[in-house]
């Protein structure tokens, strides 16, 4: 399925052409706006990488540009008179005339500069709105700042940022469920980006979390017995979920000390956890790795 097909595109921004229709939906519409054609065929593979990347490109546009698509198996006479001899192959017409092209599935990126070359800067709102989000989301407004990042989604639903930042507020906000829900929408194949592990992290750190209750009694019984490493480590996870970052650090780092090898050195393991939930820029996890280090190495 084409992005044109799921997300509502205009498909007055991206439709198949044929050979009939050329003169009209490239020659004739690009006196109006600079016009993409997409060279492919069903059998290449580049093609079908390219095919939804450059329609995210195009409808990120917002109308600026216009891309059609040329099937050269069904209509091999315009790519001839152009000298295509390759695919996937995308050549841009403006005036009527071709100006610009590459050859090749291109990253997004490169496909977004060619766009923009064409038609000058494209300012979609999104880094304006996760900007917005992120200061919302500092200030403490969660409500504010999550439909912030929802208007982010709705533009382009694969926005890992966007993502990543609405799952943390959920977790702040002891949703959990709503944060499970939308780490389970996350694109196949970007689990494992950087942002989305430490959305994910956090969040079972949350979950871990809710099945403790208070501190209370992990407390009296590390007094009661302070080589109660279950109880330390509970602690920490309870005094985590609770923003006591330092605390739980500190507590994690007492059972290394006293035990390291504690449940297959299960404490490093939670800590190293700590510092991918927080991310790797965080003033604690910097302190915590300081604290590791200190420990592990002196």
């Amino acid at each position: 399925m084409t992005l044109m097909e799921n997300s509502g595109t205009s498909a007055t921004q991206i439709k198949d052409v044929t050979t009939a229709s050329f003169r009209q939906d490239v020659v004739s519409d690009s006196m109006v706006q600079p016009v993409l054609v997409d060279f492919w065929a069903p059998w290449c593979g580049p093609c079908k990488q390219l095919g939804p990347i450059i329609e995210k490109a195009v409808a990120a546009a917002k109308g600026k540009v216009k891309l059609v698509k040329m099937n050269i198996d069904d209509h091999p006479q315009i790519a001839g008179q152009l000298g295509i001899q390759s695919i996937p192959a995308v050549i841009a017409f403006s005036k009527g005339q071709p100006i610009d092209g590459f050859v090749g599935a291109l990253p997004e990126s490169q496909i977004s500069g060619f766009i923009e070359r064409l038609v000058g800067p494209i300012d979609d709102g999104s880094a304006a709105l996760l900007e917005s989000a992120a200061e919302l989301a500092k200030s403490g407004d969660f409500s504010a700042a999550i439909e912030a990042y929802g208007a982010v989604l709705v533009e382009d639903s694969e926005n890992l940022e966007a993502l990543a930042g609405i799952i943390k507020l959920y977790i702040e906000s002891a949703d959990l469920e709503a944060a499970r829900g939308y780490l389970e929408a996350v694109p196949e194949g970007k689990e494992n980006d950087s942002i989305i592990a430490a959305a994910r992290a956090a969040l079972e750190l949350a979950e871990q979390a809710a099945t403790l209750g208070d501190t209370a009694g992990f407390e009296a019984a590390i007094a009661a017995n302070p080589n109660d490493h279950q109880a330390r480590f509970d602690l920490a996870l309870a005094l985590a979920a609770a923003g006591k970052r330092e605390e739980a650090t500190d507590s994690l780092i007492e059972i290394i000390k006293r035990d390291r090898t504690w449940k297959e050195d299960g404490a490093r393991v939670q800590l190293l956890q700590f510092f991918e939930a927080w991310g790797p820029m965080d003033e604690m996890t910097k302190a915590g790795r300081r604290k590791l280090s200190t420990l592990l190495f002196r």
